[in-house]
């Protein structure tokens, strides 16, 4: 009867601390929603006003269009925060969010940019 009592109390704190587990990972999410989309966004626009020519219009249209590809999916805006030095590496070790951010990326990779392959 106590190996029971004792196996019921340790699955409960399993239970607990994957609570702990996922509302850390969603802080985390709103944390990028709240921070780094509106930086993104911002550096975004400019690289575009920047970078318009007659070969790259880089109109509303245009931009329209790339700011939802980036915003769309949470590991797009940190991965472009990332990219574009908005944040790195150790941000996310002092904020506590690294392994957040490897399992965001882990579970979201579909929505990645995927490299391209270089022919030679």
């Amino acid at each position: 009867m106590e190996i029971i009592a004792t196996l019921a109390l340790l699955s409960l704190l399993w239970l607990v601390w994957q609570l702990v587990k996922a509302k850390r990972f969603t802080r985390f999410k709103h944390q990028i929603e709240a921070e780094l989309k509106g930086k993104v966004i911002t550096d975004i626009i400019e690289e575009l006003t920047l970078t318009r020519s007659e070969k790259l219009p880089n109109n509303d249209c245009h931009q329209a269009a790339t700011l939802l590809y980036w915003t769309q999916y949470k590991s797009r805006i940190l991965h472009a925060a990332l990219a574009r030095e908005i944040i790195d590496q150790q941000w996310l070790i002092d904020t506590g969010n690294l392994r957040n951010a490897q399992h965001l990326f882990f579970i979201e990779r579909q929505f990645l940019p995927q490299p391209r392959s270089s022919e030679a």
